[in-house]
């Protein structure tokens, strides 16, 4: 690893909020020519940052490198740090932009059929506010059934999320999303959580 990609990464290291610090590094390494093997290096690093940085980068590069995406899949999805995931999110988000969220739709639908919470959770989250991007901007019953089919997901984690991201819906398009409330077993535990933040005001 270069001094300057050490020096990057101790800087990086020392700021423990936010996001933004973390992207703007990696879009000044896009032009690098081993941009891939070293997001995999980043990805072994101890330092959550560092994993942050690895991510964002394999994010980047996600539509025109299938095992970059492959990566963002088997060892991404699995690291246990939140704010990893919450770049995961923000990769899966970037693959749609950079792909084009019609195109990108059978990803996210495989990801959404994952035994994988985290998977999952990336679409679900990556993708908020699904009205305002496009094609979910037109297509809004598509954007609710996808997610709300997980409502009574076992991970919290996920539920959370599913019910966050139904609500941003709700505000623009609340009888779409009120009847797919409707159709759930309140019966259910599982489903009261999602429930209660999809009605929940403000």
């Amino acid at each position: 690893m270069t001094e300057i990609l050490t020096e990057l990464l101790d800087r990086l290291s020392q700021i423990e909020h936010g996001f933004k610090h973390v992207q703007e590094a990696g879009d000044a390494l896009l032009q690098r020519p081993d941009v891939p093997a070293l997001a995999t290096a980043l990805l072994k690093d101890p330092r959550y940052q560092a994993r942050m940085l690895a991510v964002h980068l394999l994010g980047r590069i996600s539509s025109d490198n299938p095992q970059a995406m492959e990566v963002l899949r088997t060892v991404v999805a699995k690291d246990s740090d939140w704010r990893v995931q919450e770049m995961l999110a923000k990769a899966l988000d970037q693959y749609g932009k950079d792909t084009g969220y019609e195109q990108a739709l059978p990803l996210f639908r495989e990801w959404l059929a994952s035994e994988e919470p985290n998977r999952k959770r990336a679409v679900v989250e990556g993708l908020r506010i699904w009205t305002s991007r496009p094609y979910f901007r037109d297509h809004p019953d598509v954007a609710v059934a996808m997610i709300g089919a997980h409502h009574a997901d076992p991970s919290e984690y996920l539920r959370k999320s599913v019910g966050n991201a139904l609500r941003d819906i709700r505000r623009k398009f609340p009888e779409l999303v009120d009847a797919e409330v409707a159709r759930w077993d309140t019966q259910n535990p599982l489903t009261h959580l999602t429930r209660k933040l999809v009605e929940k005001s403000g």
